[in-house]
């Protein structure tokens, strides 16, 4: 009778550890049109073919109910710091390009993204899916005003 209770008791742990572990916190997939409130509509602004990068849409609201969230974003890299080993800052943004060969997109459509050890970007005309929690604490920099910011913790190739 005891080798039976501790084979149920053994059995009930293994059972009760399985549902735990699947219980662990999964990140909320959350696509560029999900970081724009529902009922805000941008502005008509002209653009303006000078030449110039000049970002329209740097005050565009953000999503507050998104802050604190586990989150995986896909996107683009626009490096802006690391080393030859990996990068440690970039920016996330929805389409190849943005910041660096045509005007930022705006503030609510870029997330700045830090990871605290350097991460290798092999290319950075590739997509990624960049997972991390978000905050809707901004970031202003040379390159861009932006509205969310995200503690990297895993960058991985966009699988569609």
């Amino acid at each position: 009778m005891r080798k039976t209770t501790t084979t149920i008791n053994l059995s009930f742990l293994t059972l009760m550890l399985c549902c735990f572990s699947s219980l662990a916190e999964q990140p909320m997939e959350l696509f560029w049109e999900d970081m724009v409130p529902q009922n805000y509509v941008a502005p008509d602004t002209e653009l303006s073919h000078d030449g110039s990068m000049m970002q329209l849409g740097v005050d565009a609201p953000i999503v507050q109910s998104l802050n604190g969230k586990l989150v995986k974003v896909p996107g683009f890299v626009v490096p802006l710091e690391g080393s030859n080993d990996g990068t440690t800052e970039f920016l996330l943004v929805p389409y190849f390009g943005a910041c660096i060969h045509v005007p930022p997109p705006p503030a609510n459509q870029i997330v700045y993204v830090k990871f605290a050890k350097g991460v290798a970007i092999n290319n950075i005309q590739d997509a990624v899916w960049v997972t991390g929690t978000l905050t809707t604490n901004g970031w202003q920099g040379e390159v861009a005003t932006v509205g969310y910011s995200l503690a990297g913790v895993e960058i991985t190739p966009y699988d569609g």
